[in-house]
């Protein structure tokens, strides 16, 4: 049967870089450490990315091949040994990975036992020819089924039922058996097989089985393909295979590989035609092709190995003259996050990536997705999961194709920011300064327009004086700005105060930089160092004396706290002198 394949080159890249890693993988049948495990058991593992086939190997000690010596199984995860397992023995398995064009990856997988088989096998049945069989060459080989728990057969073959003049019991410990000489022409050839192990024969009688052999046939000659030529170059990926009719043959066995020693595309499938369709062929690869005509006189002997090269298709290659690494897939650079301004409405995205076509596509909740546009440009207007893809068109002998690259992206709302509160307080090294901002978007500060802009809404250590504060939204919805402050600054009150009654700094009090109307403050608060209120004083009034009931107070430093009516407040603190 024709199996398509895929390979992963031990050079992949991904995303124009990545190297693919291989992982080995598990026993998912008999599990690692299984016991009383049938001997007849099929052995089955996960799957591994990457990787172009499996070999297996099955032996009674680890790494060891004396049971099954790295049997292909292409991209089939599972095997049965044809002779089924030894009884209680421990198994070991190993899996080989086959990558093309690099170095297997050998994987101990894991290992079992076997059970101890206590009671003979089962009869078995005749495979070829079948039982009833007419016009069967007489060189003809025979072939039976593996009859579980079995260790050997006894073979009789006769032309007459119950005989044994052809072959008298012969023990074969393989499937299959071949004549010494041909057997007589144009007559009725009863075959008993019975399968035996330490415990007995298979309990009989095991049934007869008969065919009829033929003429003599005469074997076919080899046949060569007529499409795709030998030698052939740059042929298409879902090329169709074509030879030559063979008088007398019967079929076809085809085996393709990647390599002359190789049938890691297809191992002997049979053909009944001068036809294969055969699908997706890998790009800039070269098979190798084998076609030996069969009939019932057997197969045409010394058929020649043909080959043929495919067309470079997308995927990335190392050019051969200048030895760097090409593909004509096109490069995506987009981000993976896009905003939708709320401030702006719907908005244009505008691809900046090279290519010769452009794929726009909405991805639906229900795992569907909805074309919406064709072009460099496509107009967003709600948010949810989008697809990207671009393309360029490729002519190659034979063929005009798609190399694509794609990309998920989220649409996020977002939008200019509303500074709502700052917050400036004094400290020992200088202002500190808070900004609040609401609104949905991924905000950052500054003190300047230019930047530095900052996670942080935090600014320490700053000098005194007045400073504009910049939020800008990082999705690039908009900057707002505010003035620090607000009216209110430290610089409208005295650092210091000299209540001696020489009429110079008697009292401290809010003396503003610009015009009082411009600041409707509410009160002002005085405070110890400990934190304790001593006073409240109205910002018109002519202000604190330095007394606390009438008792005037050491010199040292004390805070205060102004709030305006609109809640703005600042914080600093002053010293008292005597």
């Amino acid at each position: 049967m024709l199996k398509k394949t895929l390979y992963i080159i031990c050079f992949l890249y991904v995303n124009h870089g990545i190297y693919a890693q291989l992982t080995c993988p598990d026993l998912t049948g008999p599990m690692d450490g299984g016991l009383n495990v049938p001997v007849d058991s099929g052995i089955s593992w996960n799957p591994v990315d990457g990787i172009t086939s499996y070999l297996i190997s099955i032996g009674t000690s680890p790494g060891a091949g004396d049971i099954i010596n790295r049997a292909g199984t292409g991209n089939d995860t599972t095997y049965t040994p044809p002779f089924g397992l030894p009884e209680n023995t421990v198994i070991y398995v190993t899996i080989t990975l086959f990558v093309f064009d690099g170095a297997d990856v050998i994987c101990t997988v894991g290992s079992f036992r076997t059970q101890d088989v206590t009671t003979p096998p089962p009869c078995t049945s005749l495979e070829f020819p079948m039982d009833g069989a007419t016009d069967v060459d007489i060189g003809t080989q025979l072939s039976w089924n593996y009859a579980p728990s079995s260790t050997g057969y006894r073979l009789i073959l006769s032309t007459t039922p119950g005989g044994n003049d052809i072959v008298d019991e012969t023990v074969m410990t393989s499937l299959n058996f071949e004549p010494t000489s041909d057997l007589p022409v144009n007559t009725e050839i009863f075959v008993r097989i019975i399968p035996f192990n330490e415990n007995g024969s298979a309990p009989g009688p095991c049934p007869e089985y008969s065919f009829i052999t033929g003429a003599v046939s005469e074997i076919p000659d080899c046949t060569r393909l007529t499409n795709p030529l030998d030698g052939a170059v740059n042929i298409p990926l879902n090329s169709t295979l074509e030879w030559e009719e063979v008088p007398g043959a019967d079929g076809y066995r085809i085996s393709i590989g990647t390599s002359p020693t190789d049938n890691d595309i297809l191992d002997n499938g049979i053909f009944n035609s001068t036809t294969a369709e055969l699908l997706d062929f890998l790009p800039r690869r070269t098979f190798f092709v084998t076609i030996i005509p069969f009939n019932d006189g057997g197969d045409a002997l010394g058929c020649v190995q043909e080959s043929f090269s495919t067309i470079l298709g997308c995927d990335p290659f190392v050019d051969s003259t200048s030895g760097e690494l090409v593909s004509f897939s096109p490069q995506i650079d987009f981000p993976n996050v896009v905003s939708l301004c709320l401030n702006d409405g719907p908005r244009s995205i505008v691809a900046t990536d090279q290519a010769d076509g452009y794929r726009w596509y909405q991805l639906n909740t229900d795992d569907t997705e909805t074309l919406i546009s064709q072009t460099s440009e496509v107009r967003i207007s709600e948010e949810g999961s989008y697809r990207y893809e671009i393309y360029n068109t490729v002519s190659q002998p034979g063929s005009v194709f798609e190399c694509s690259s794609t990309k998920e992206f989220a649409v996020i709302s977002s939008e200019i920011p509303d500074i709502t509160n700052i917050d400036v307080t004094e400290q020992s090294a200088g202002l500190r300064i808070i900004v609040e901002a609401e609104g949905i978007g991924d905000y950052e500060f500054a003190l300047d327009a230019n930047g530095p802009f900052q996670d942080s809404n935090i600014f320490d250590n700053l000098p005194q004086g007045t400073y504009t504060i910049f939020v800008r939204d990082k999705n690039g919805c908009g900057v707002a700005e505010r003035s620090s402050n607000n009216g209110l600054s430290p610089d409208d009150f005295p650092k210091f105060f000299t209540p001696n009654g020489d009429g110079v700094n008697d009292f401290w009090q809010y003396d503003p930089v610009i015009d009082i109307e411009e600041v409707d403050l509410q009160t002002i608060y005085i405070f110890n160092r400990l934190g304790a209120l001593l006073t409240r004083i109205d910002p018109k009034s002519q202000g604190w004396d330095g007394n606390l009931d009438g008792v005037p107070l050491p010199s040292s430093d004390y805070w205060f706290k102004a709030r305006s009516t609109d809640n703005k407040e600042i914080k600093g603190h002053f010293s008292l002198k005597r």
